[in-house]
């Protein structure tokens, strides 16, 4: 699954380890989700989502 997440935390002058730590898992987490290779489970989404202030359907694209 594709998604936004680097390009939105890079709006925001974030380091993956910031984000990492507003959502709560590793830095390592997050390198993995920008790549695509860990797809979050739903609670992890709706964490994201809430974080960036959008929709889950904004920030991953099937």
């Amino acid at each position: 699954m594709k998604n936004r997440l680097k390009e939105l935390r890079t709006e925001r002058r974030w380091t993956q380890a910031d984000l990492a730590g507003a959502l709560d898992v590793s830095r390592q987490t997050v390198n993995a989700l920008e790549t695509g290779r860990y797809d979050p489970s739903l609670p992890l989404a709706f964490t994201i989502a809430a974080v960036f202030g959008r929709r889950i359907e904004d920030i991953f694209i099937p």
